[in-house]
């Protein structure tokens, strides 16, 4: 019998129980062991759970418990899931996390701890929910060299814009909307502001180069500016608006960042709607490979923890290349020095005029068919972020700015 433990029993942590419940015959072939839960962790009781009698409120427990081998951190925050998994880990247990913020904030601290105690450290579920892509990672791509990522990583913000396109409704009313449905939190900053995406960007790119970086050196913009007119905008350019997370080279130097942007029709990220997540990975040799699913939700989340629990506990989690993560600050290339081409509204001021002040600050200005009355749009193109501030600052009529997709 092989025992773990459950930190934290809300949403995901509930769902590993009954993932594991359900599938105990194919797991236990898997691992070749049954698999019990000994312990869930939580600050709360239990008492109508069929595993209300296993919920302890002292991590000690669990720590001096020998039986113990892994601990599924299901928590969220930094604090203490940091702290828990540490110690953990120091303990000789595997951990499994489907916790972005903490892989996102110290995953070269617990990648290195898992190391030194030969066990295993593995979040699997901290990206595209049940989408299996941090593994391919260490296997089936590791022998080539990931040159860009590019996808829609948050479920909630793409049924947001989803639905503000086919319903041509607006963002706020849409938004009520996902709260009522459970996709949006009562503050729905983390998705709608990017902060989830980036999380999941930073871990992609420190897959990919093994520097994890600063928080506070990758670029999130939120969707909450993105109007009726924009959609209908991006439509008449033959585009979709879809908040995108993007590591890419510019320069030589990594650029990793989140935000709207306008994608062409012809894109394969341009279909992927309602709460599903896409991720393309460009490879030098394998060029794109696509991962498409669920991005989140109770059981698509508990599945992939799951699946890293049987991982750690067969040992097939241990025969396979481990991530090394480096934590560097400044290791990201400056925003403002990333050129995009962009979607440009001006109001109340003639298309002609318009385009012949911005042409003055693009190398390519072509305006956006049909545009309505006292309104001129264009799509320009290239400039850096500085340029585009520099323009944008330079009058008082800019309505709006949309990054294009490359």
């Amino acid at each position: 019998m092989k025992h773990i433990a459950i930190f934290g029993y809300g949403v995901v942590g509930g769902g590993v129980t009954s993932v594991i419940e359900e599938n105990r015959e194919a797991i236990a072939r898997a691992v070749g062991d049954e698999v019990d839960v000994k312990y869930i962790l939580d600050l709360r009781d239990f008492p109508d759970s069929p595993y209300g009698g296993r919920v302890v409120h002292d991590a000690s427990v669990i720590m001096d418990d020998p039986d113990v081998c892994l601990v599924a951190e299901t928590m969220g925050g930094s604090h203490p899931a940091f702290e828990l998994s540490m110690e953990a880990l120091s303990r000789g247990k595997h951990v499994v996390t489907s916790n972005k913020e903490v892989v996102a904030n110290f995953g070269d601290r617990l990648l290195a701890r898992a190391g030194e105690n030969g066990v295993s450290y593995l979040f699997e579920a901290s990206v595209g929910g049940g989408i299996p892509v941090i593994r391919p990672f260490l296997t089936s791509l590791s022998g080539d060299t990931v040159v860009g990522i590019s996808g829609i990583l948050n479920g909630t913000t793409n049924f947001i814009l989803s639905k503000m396109k086919s319903e041509k409704r607006a963002f706020s009313d849409v938004l009520k909307e996902a709260q009522v449905l459970g996709y949006a939190e009562r503050d729905p900053s983390a998705d709608v502001d990017g902060i989830d995406a980036k999380r999941k960007i930073m871990i992609l790119s420190a897959l990919a180069t093994g520097t994890l970086p600063d928080d506070g050196d990758v670029y999130a913009e939120s969707i909450r500016g993105i109007a009726p007119e924009d959609v209908s905008a991006a439509e008449r350019a033959g585009r979709v608006i879809k908040l995108i997370g993007s590591f890419r080279y510019e320069k030589g130097s990594p650029a990793i960042f989140v935000c709207p942007q306008m994608v062409k029709k012809d894109d394969i990220l341009a279909g992927v709607n309602d709460v599903y997540n896409a991720i393309r990975v460009r490879c030098s040799v394998t060029g794109d490979v696509m991962f498409y699913g669920r991005g989140a939700g109770r059981f698509p989340t508990a599945g992939a923890v799951t699946a890293d629990i049987v991982a750690a506990l067969s040992g097939a989690a241990a025969a396979e290349c481990a991530p090394v993560f480096t934590k560097k600050s400044g290791s990201v290339a400056d925003f403002d020095r990333v050129r995009f081409s962009y979607y440009i509204r001006l109001a109340g001021v003639s298309p002609s005029d318009a385009g012949e002040d911005l042409s003055r600050y693009f190398d390519k200005v072509e305006p956006v068919p049909g545009s309505p009355a006292g309104k001129a749009e264009f799509i320009c193109g290239e400039a850096s972020g500085k340029e585009l501030k520099a323009f944008v600052a330079s009058r008082d009529d800019v309505e709006s700015v949309i990054r294009l997709a490359e």
